[in-house]
């Protein structure tokens, strides 16, 4: 309900989500909340904790002064990320968004590691906690606020795709742990008289790096290239197929730039036999209709195929039989059969999963056993075998 309020009233346009500025409000939004109340809960907790003597309550007041800067870095992050296309960066600078979210990271865990170093110590030499009503009644107001927090972050940063703000959703859930940690260090000290402050502030420190690290890895990958997103390859699997003249698609490959800036190219099946006019027309639209519709840049490459010839249609079946005993091989595409006479080559591409052991010798042997198989049907046809990998998958 306070989620949809913030957005409504403080978005223009909130629900063009994929539009560049309306992204970086969501982004402002987010940090400038996040600065708000981690500033709030920061300045308390590190208080009380001073007061208190609570090593795990120190620990938590700064891991929310973490928090703080890492909202400070979302809101300079979304500013460069936003920039538009130059000279330098024809595709924009929308992956500065994954390394503003990288540098959180880094922060996070050198705040984890300087509150195990205290933590260690405290356990070492551990010195009494003072309670009070007071802390322990800031606190479970904190736990709200943090849980509330989550739930903004996590909302907004699904609804635009963005693994920073997600993360930081995830940090905010993380500090919930944290405080539960730190109410049991005050109830344990007040009423039991065990001194477990340095223990609990070494599980706070813990549960600090351990956030950290997931964050470091949610940000490489698309850094390094991970898998596109599953809805995307289907929409845009979808959406080509519904154009006149496409029989079939393959080699699609997705580019990711930085969130809401992807470019994707394919190879769609045309008819052979069809004026390559009318069908440059038709590709020509669907690049175009697909850029729009999905905010990407779409590049479609041409695959005549002949389709009216009944021994193509036929030789085309005995390879898929054939390729069912390869259970690595997802499809094949691009067949033809070249030269005359008995003695001509099948043509063809292969696409492989990626738990295939891509090695010269393999790819070798495979290619090889695929011929055999062929032979045993029509001992005159030569296989002439192009391996390409499964980029989606």
């Amino acid at each position: 309900m306070i989620t949809k309020f913030l957005t409504t009233n403080f978005i223009k346009n909130n629900d063009k989500i994929h539009d560049k500025e309306v992204r970086e409000q969501y982004g402002r939004l987010s940090g400038i909340i996040g600065i708000i109340i981690n500033l709030i809960l920061f300045t308390v907790e590190l208080t009380l904790g001073i007061f208190s003597n609570s090593i795990a309550m120190i620990a938590d007041a700064f891991h929310d002064l973490a928090d703080v800067t890492s909202s400070i870095v979302t809101l300079i992050g979304f500013k460069l990320a936003s920039k538009p296309a130059d000279k330098e960066h024809p595709f924009g600078h929308g992956r500065i968004e994954y390394i503003s979210a990288l540098i959180v990271s880094f922060i996070i865990i050198l705040i984890g590691y300087e509150f195990i170093r205290s933590s260690f110590d405290r356990i070492l030499h551990p010195e009494a906690v003072h309670f009070s009503i007071t802390s322990l009644i800031i606190i479970l107001i904190a736990i709200p606020l943090k849980l509330w927090l989550s739930h903004f972050n996590k909302t907004i940063g699904k609804k635009i795709q963005s693994s920073t703000i997600v993360a930081t959703g995830v940090d905010a859930l993380n500090d919930v742990a944290i405080l539960i940690g730190v109410i049991l260090s005050l109830l344990i000290s007040q009423f039991l008289h065990v001194t477990v402050d340095g223990y609990i502030g070494a599980i706070v420190a813990i549960f600090i790096i351990f956030s950290g690290v997931s964050f470091i890895k949610d940000t490489i990958d698309p850094l390094l290239g991970k898998v596109p997103d599953p809805y995307l390859v289907k929409e845009i699997s979808k959406s080509i197929m519904s154009y006149d003249y496409i029989l079939g698609i393959h080699d699609l490959i997705i580019h990711d730039y930085g969130p809401g800036r992807c470019m994707a190219s394919l190879h769609a099946e045309v008819p052979s036999n069809v004026s390559i006019v009318d069908i440059h027309d038709v590709i020509d639209k669907a690049e175009k209709d697909l850029s729009e519709k999905l905010n990407i840049f779409v590049v479609i490459h041409m695959d005549p195929i002949c389709e009216d010839s009944g021994e193509v249609g036929e030789l085309k079946g005995m390879i898929a039989e054939i390729l069912k005993n390869f259970p690595l091989i997802h499809s094949f595409h691009d067949f033809r059969i070249v030269g005359e006479g008995e003695n001509r080559n099948l043509i063809f591409d292969i696409v492989l999963s990626q738990d295939f052991d891509f090695t010269e010798i393999s790819e070798h042997k495979l290619k090889e056993d695929i011929d055999t198989r062929i032979k045993s049907i029509h001992p005159n046809f030569n296989s002439k075998i192009t391996i390409d990998r499964d980029f989606i998958n």
